[in-house]
């Protein structure tokens, strides 16, 4: 298939993807917001955060591992056969197990929430530690709900249904706002509760979905399966990926607990709103994931190129300008979206000081979306383990010595980045060996336009809003809101100009694609 073929079809799933994921998005900023108007970044905001690491530890290594990564190869591999009988038996069973595993770790767990409080934030007092396990017996129904609804959105992303999976997303933060405003007098464990009913919801809108495309669920266990074999096997090595990444995050919180108070809460509301350019990567890797796996699955290994390499090129294109605009724009945006209420100005100034760092790291992030769904549609899931487990150990090594630097947070901030940079150098350097005639030397020649144009962007959008707020005497709200939205349209413009005299071949493929018709 033609790259521009391979690019309208990429463009048209992450165009759907992506609108699923800002509108996620957008309600996950304003449910942030929310939260952050009533409890700003203190030890209920903080309590909350470490109480909720606890629940994805146990979806992401019980269940997660098959999401996605393991399940779709396998269960694709059932439509090429033409056994749709066959692949409707294997989700079922799958479902099943994920039940059948997850109930029980999150009933024990929920039995030990006060011990593991204590080993989770260590130097806080013992009302925040009691507070931090009641939070997270109310939030540990969600990893069961979880496991089955992220089949559901595996089985929906698979038949290209994509809006109808980005809409499990949207009911949970609506959920999560919902009861942050009518539970507000239980304060923070009414966002609690909110979360799980939240997951309830996630998966109850995704089951239409699953009843058009024709999905039949009986509730059943058969470890000898020969695909429920091949999703465990694929699933192992995964398992132990994700093990490692959600390590890290108790680390990170355990590393915060030692910080000053607001530390944990710093480092969430900025790392939020890194999430929300990264979503670029997750909306192209989700939408792309499909395609490399049944080109994979067929042995077409020159289309699972050419979609990786327009994937990777498009996404540093998009994301690099963006970690510059997170680190010169980041404050004025941080202060018109959540200064209010009980977010200070001081939060402000301290959480943009760990974004700042965190940017750093955006396009190492995006990187590894993309790189790891190569691995996956090859059915190579240690590579990406060995990865995650490299990075895990920078992180941490890096962590414990920056944060004893004048950094304090914003050293596991920075260490974050560090360590993704890291990653996706590796996966890269490795990748080349299982994609036949993979050349990177055009990624790297866009990668430097791309940075180029990218810096100069930042000079000018760094400079831009004093000038502004100098000529401008209108309200505090109006003012901040008029310049964020100026400067940010500029900096774009600004962008797309020196992209374009650098000769950008990815702003020519954008173009071209925005005036394809059939």
């Amino acid at each position: 298939m033609p790259v521009y073929q391979h690019a309208r079809k990429l463009a048209a799933a992450s165009l759907m993807v992506m609108a699923g994921f800002i509108a996620s998005r957008l309600l996950g900023l304003v449910r942030n917001v929310v939260i952050a108007q009533q409890f700003g970044t203190g030890r209920e905001y903080e309590a909350f955060i470490a109480a909720l690491t606890i629940p994805d530890l146990v979806f992401q290594i019980l269940a997660g591992g098959a999401v996605g990564s393991a399940f779709i190869p396998v269960f694709k591999g059932y439509f090429a056969r033409d056994d749709d009988e066959g692949a409707w038996r294997l989700t079922s069973l799958v479902m099943s197990l994920a039940m059948v595993v997850t109930i029980p770790a999150s009933v024990i767990l929920a039995l030990l929430a006060r011990p593991l409080a204590e080993l989770l934030v260590p130097a806080w007092d013992g009302p925040s530690k009691d507070l931090t396990a009641m939070l997270m017996q109310t939030m540990l129904i969600t990893p069961a709900v979880f496991a089955v609804s992220g089949f559901a959105t595996s089985v929906l992303n698979s038949f290209q249904r994509f809006l109808a999976a980005a809409l499990a997303p949207i009911m949970y933060n609506l959920t999560i706002i919902a009861g942050a405003w009518l539970f507000r007098s239980l304060g923070i464990e009414g966002v609690a509760i909110g979360v799980a009913i939240g997951s309830g919801l996630h998966l109850l809108v995704q089951v239409p979905g699953l009843i058009a495309v024709g999905m039949r669920f009986r509730f059943g266990i058969d470890l000898k399966h020969p695909g429920v074999r091949e999703v465990l096997r694929l699933m192992g090595p995964r398992m132990i990926g994700l093990g490692v990444m959600q390590v890290n995050q108790l680390v990170n919180v355990i590393l915060a607990s030692y910080l000053l108070v607001g530390s944990l809460g710093y480092l969430n509301v900025s790392w939020l709103m890194l999430m929300t350019p990264l979503v670029l990567a997750m909306a192209v890797s989700t939408a792309v994931f499909p395609t490399m796996a049944e080109e994979s699955a067929s042995n077409h290994g020159d289309n699972v190129r050419d979609v990786f390499v327009l994937s990777l090129r498009t996404i540093l294109f998009l994301t690099i300008p963006m970690g510059i605009g997170l680190i010169t724009l980041g404050e004025p945006l941080i202060r018109l979206l959540f200064e209010h209420g009980a977010f200070t100005a001081e939060s402000t100034r301290q959480t943009h000081f760990a974004l700042m760092f965190y940017a750093i790291g955006l396009a190492g992030h995006a990187t590894v979306e993309i790189v790891d769904r190569v691995y996956y549609a090859l059915h190579d899931t240690w590579t990406p383990v060995k990865a995650a487990s490299l990075a895990f150990t920078l992180n941490l090594v890096l962590g414990v010595l920056l944060m004893q630097t004048p950094l304090n947070f914003g050293g596991l901030a920075l260490a974050n980045s560090l360590a993704a940079l890291i990653e996706a150098t590796f996966l890269l350097a490795l990748v080349r060996r299982r994609i036949p005639n993979l050349a990177l030397t055009p990624v790297m020649k866009s990668l430097a336009r791309t940075v180029v144009a990218s810096l100069l962007m930042g000079v000018i959008v760094a400079t831009l809003p004093r000038l502004l707020q100098d000529r401008l005497a209108l309200p505090p709200t109006l003012e901040l809101s008029i310049v964020v939205g100026l400067v940010g349209i500029a900096g774009g413009m600004v962008y797309f100009a020196f992209s374009f005299l650098l000769q950008s071949e990815e702003l020519r493929v954008l173009l071209r694609l925005a005036r394809a018709r059939d």
